[in-house]
């Protein structure tokens, strides 16, 4: 790989994007897990990485993953993400950033920490700072698929939660900042149980935020499940079809009363385990939308997830994932970026060229990881190849890949 100074940085090569297509244009890491400095020129078809393991392939798409709200695909401290050097006793500030192409027009994001406050995570946007992580909702969506995510149907429903709230915040960028303030609310609620605050003022204050907003994520997963199902009813392919639903006491209200009425139900019950709490002690959780779970069936036999086998669990993941793209590209006009990591290969030969067929039919700029280069041979030119080694990348396509001397600026390392 060669190693370049700004001023001997060669142009992008690539074709720019086609109208209603999202992509990384550029990628640029910096101390970020395996990779000191790194910078990929891109454009805006699917990337395929890869690599023995421990290569790094994992940690470039959870630097992408960055670009959202959230901890990252691993859900990660973030001072645990940075960069460290053997003689080193802590990891180091790390930062990531992208020029991403959108029908709108160019965007840089920028992302990272900085050693003053490791516990806080900053971001920039086109060199400015902005106050919230969930502003980046606003500029790019990625849904991710991961080994770890292979029992999701068997796991706590906190892990679907969290899948079906990545979904519903692609569709609508206010839900990740719906879903931060409801989380507020409620810490600060439990805050004032635990120092044994009896006025019942803070309480109402914090539940009448926890009402408004609980009903609205609520509702807001409600949407896209109603959508999904849809898309995922006419689709045709090898993969299961999968049908939706929610479990919890706010999706329940919904069913049968209007927004208005389920906010006045749910007040009503957090009242109630105020009262409780007063004469018994415990402190309550709320009964909302962190209760919630998500519940998936195979379409055609009714037949529960968690009750089938590893391969069909997968297979009804990506069919949800395959869906949601679509469901993205009509609702907003283009797909979301998709980081599958090492996916394609636990797949058959017929899912699998499906599965490219799709990604290359949606335009979505999909980030694909494995072990075997013969795997990925389904997309033909339609993809753009690298190999990764020991935290270095180089190119097997069109595609420039360069690395950066430690002299690059940070935080956030912003591409000119």
């Amino acid at each position: 790989m060669t190693a370049l100074t700004d001023t001997a940085r060669p142009s992008l090569t690539a074709s720019p994007p086609a109208l209603g297509v999202i992509g990384v244009a550029r990628l640029v890491l910096t101390d970020f897990r395996n990779y000191n400095h790194l910078s990929l020129h891109l454009d805006t078809r699917p990337v395929v990485l890869t690599g023995g393991n421990g290569a790094g392939k994992t940690n470039i798409l959870e630097a992408l993953s960055f670009l959202t709200a959230g901890r990252g695909l691993r859900g990660a401290k973030l001072a645990d993400v940075g960069r460290r050097a053997p003689e080193e006793s802590s990891d180091r500030p790390w930062a990531v950033s992208a020029e991403i192409e959108t029908p709108a027009g160019s965007t840089r994001l920028g992302t990272g920490i900085e050693a003053a406050t490791p516990d806080r995570r900053s971001v920039h946007v086109d060199g400015q700072a902005v106050k919230s992580v969930a502003a980046l909702a606003q500029y790019v969506g990625a849904i991710w698929l991961t080994p770890a995510m292979d029992q999701i149907f068997t796991e706590s429903p906190g892990e679907r939660r969290r899948f079906l709230d990545r979904l519903v915040t692609v569709l609508d960028t206010a839900h990740a900042s719906r879903c931060a303030a409801y989380d507020q609310a409620a810490r600060r609620r439990a805050r004032l149980f635990r120092d044994g605050v009896t006025d019942a003022a803070w309480y109402e204050a914090l539940e009448d935020t926890l009402v408004r907003y609980g009903v609205a994520i609520a509702a807001a997963r409600r949407d896209a499940i109603a959508k999904l199902n849809e898309v995922l009813a006419a689709a045709e392919g090898p993969f299961p079809s999968a049908h939706l639903s929610l479990s919890g006491q706010v999706d329940l209200w919904l069913e049968s009363l209007a927004a208005l009425d389920a906010e006045d139900a749910f007040r009503e019950k957090l009242i109630a385990s105020r009262l409780g709490w007063a004469q018994l002690g415990d402190i309550p959780t709320p009964e909302g939308p962190n209760r919630s779970d998500l519940v998936v069936v195979m379409a055609k036999t009714g037949r529960a997830a968690s009750e089938c086998s590893t391969g069909e669990q997968k297979a009804l993941l990506v069919s949800i994932v395959l869906a949601h793209v679509q469901l993205q590209s009509d609702r907003r006009g283009y797909p979301p970026l998709l980081l599958l990591d090492e996916v394609a290969a636990h797949l058959d030969r017929d899912r699998r060229q499906h599965l490219f067929d799709r990604i290359t039919r949606s335009g979505a700029q999909a980030w694909l990881t494995g072990t075997d280069i013969s795997v990925f041979s389904g997309f033909g030119d339609a993809a753009q190849l690298f190999s990764v080694s020991d935290g270095k990348v180089s190119a097997a396509s069109s595609a420039t890949v360069v690395s950066y001397p430690s002299s690059l600026s940070h935080p956030h390392s912003k591409p000119n």
